[in-house]
């Protein structure tokens, strides 16, 4: 039994890190325990996607943690979305269209080891590796783990506990025991599986190495994201069942004809694919809704954990070190008081959490069906004349979601909702730009969207 209380994170994953250092930077002594081994000294299976997308706000509040500039040197620039048509024509479709608003690729593994080795050389914090959460009482933070290599029980008394376990949170399903509390998964009828684009002999991307490269087929897509390394890091999406789906992929012919059919441009470029099928797991997808995202003063989740999002948007990792950075705020405000603190950082998070799984979701429809369709691509055009001519107002929402940590995700969506509403009417019947009536445009935008500001 520890001598002291103190203050646990259960979840050495990304976002655990992060919020031990701002934890640790308000004066607390924190202890993170993780249920796998430490990354640092043995190569773990990822299991889930090795590289992600870095956008404004993970990078703000890894900024405000100091971290950001340990990890500077991994992060590599996606100016847009690379669309492969199935004749092997490409065409870039830029996210943004100022200087900066691009995303990054980083790879997941190394910017959790230099969190870790931030949080633990900088700050004091304890990392406790192998360590299962076995059992936890809510009232009085009492928890026991178990050790992976003999199955021995670890004790600890906490002050409090602060959950960053992932969807699978052992934290909070003990929540969703008690009274008054509300959890429920949403498992997408689609799956993942990841592949791989090795680099060329002289270690360059075989391809564009500054997009996210998309292969959109309607029902399913495959997408690819650079690595340093100069290989790429390829996920195919596809409905778990179903005439075109996983299970129809049970053996090497099959997904060698499926990509010869679907994906022909990447077949040179994946050398192990059939290898790398069959080696790898598929993944499932989910939303994960709950509330409240805490338990008195005692419990808090964060993360994954309280609001697990499908990854079509990119925000997962983004939101999650958001969660850090806005109860370091919030602790600001509240001086302190924990429970008033947690009180209020569910309270505020909740809208715009549930905000983003909705774009997520919306986004993997726009990934997979809509980035090649004509009508898309000239409301896409017209938004960003808009946002030039109307900057106080007028600001596309994936611009809101990717480049404006300012504008909260709720808000981001309810603008998105009001801005479609006037690019359809705008763009009816319409083919070109020179179709649309400016002065309408000016008409609506006034009239609609209030100025941000």
């Amino acid at each position: 039994m520890s001598e002291h209380k103190e203050l646990v994170i259960v979840g050495a994953g990304l976002a655990g890190p992060l919020l031990s250092i701002y934890m640790a930077r308000r004066g607390h002594k924190v202890s993170v325990y993780e249920l796998r081994a430490d990354m640092r000294k043995q190569d773990i299976p990822a299991g889930r996607s090795i590289n992600l997308a870095l956008a404004e706000r993970g990078i703000n509040a890894l900024r405000e943690a100091g971290a950001l500039s340990l990890i500077e040197d991994q992060l590599i620039a996606m100016r847009g979305r690379m669309i492969h048509d199935h004749d092997g024509s490409q065409v870039l479709q830029p996210y943004g269209q100022k200087e900066g608003e691009v995303i990054y690729s980083v790879a997941r593994g190394e910017l959790n080891k230099r969190l870790m080795d931030l949080a633990e050389q900088k700050h004091g914090v304890e990392f406790h590796f192998d360590h299962r959460l076995h059992t936890l009482q809510p009232e009085s933070c009492a928890m026991e783990f178990k050790r992976s290599h003999d199955d021995s029980i670890v004790r600890v008394a906490a002050e409090r506990v602060m959950a960053t376990d992932g969807g699978g949170s052992i934290v909070r399903r003990t929540m969703a025991a008690y009274s008054g509390y509300d959890s429920h998964e949403e498992i997408l009828p689609h799956a993942y599986k990841e592949l791989r684009i090795p680099a060329a002999e002289n270690g360059k991307h075989r391809i564009d190495g500054n997009s996210l490269h998309i292969w959109p087929r309607g029902g399913f897509m495959l997408i690819a994201l650079p690595n340093p390394g100069g290989d790429f890091t390829v996920t195919l999406f596809l409905p778990s069942e179903g005439p075109i789906s996983f299970v129809e992929l049970d053996g090497r012919e099959e997904v060698s004809a499926f990509f010869q059919a679907h994906f022909p441009d990447t077949v040179a470029l994946l050398p192990d694919l059939e290898k790398d099928f069959f080696a790898n797991p598929a993944g499932e997808l989910g939303t994960i809704r709950s509330y409240p995202y805490h338990y008195k003063d005692k419990i808090l989740l964060l993360g994954d954990a309280a609001h697990a999002v499908v990854p079509f948007h990119g925000q997962g990792m983004n939101c999650a070190f958001e969660d850090c950075l806005e109860l370091d705020r919030i602790l600001d405000q509240c001086g302190d008081d924990w429970g008033d603190a947690f009180a209020a950082f569910s309270k505020q998070r909740k809208p715009n959490c549930d905000a983003i799984a909705d774009m997520a979701l919306e986004n993997y429809l726009e990934m997979r069906d809509s980035v090649t369709d004509p009508i898309y691509l000239l409301q896409k055009k017209l938004s960003f004349k808009l946002e030039n001519q109307y900057a106080d107002r007028f600001i596309p929402r994936y611009s809101m979601v990717m480049f404006h940590h300012e504008i909260p995700y709720a808000e981001a969506k309810h603008r998105g909702e009001i801005q479609a509403g006037i690019l359809r009417e705008l763009t009816a019947g319409k083919t070109s730009l020179d179709e649309v009536d400016f002065q309408l445009a000016g008409r609506l935008i006034s009239e609609k969207l209030e100025c941000m500001g």
